[in-house]
């Protein structure tokens, strides 16, 4: 059953029903984002920022490769510190 219906224009625009507006929380600047999945299209929000995006602003440079022995030492530390308030 469909949501809502809309009509095209003669230049191709369309639109968005206030039911559809309201359930994405979309307002006049809004961009809209038309995927395909298999033989249907959807319509979604568009995120502003991709993960991609994300990651890179999170973790701009590689982490330093660090060996097993470097990691056991941290544990360590980490106990040490933790049961030394105690």
């Amino acid at each position: 059953m469909a949501l809502a219906h809309s009509k095209l224009t003669a230049q191709g625009q369309v639109s968005v029903p206030a039911k559809v507006r309201r359930k994405l929380g979309v307002g006049p600047g809004s961009v809209l984002e038309w995927d395909e999945e298999g033989e249907q299209v959807v319509v979604r929000r568009a995120g502003r920022f991709s993960s991609e995006d994300v990651h890179r602003s999170l973790f701009a440079a590689p982490p330093k490769a660090r060996t097993l022995e470097d990691l056991k030492e941290g544990v360590r530390r980490h106990v040490k510190r933790r049961r030394a308030g105690r």
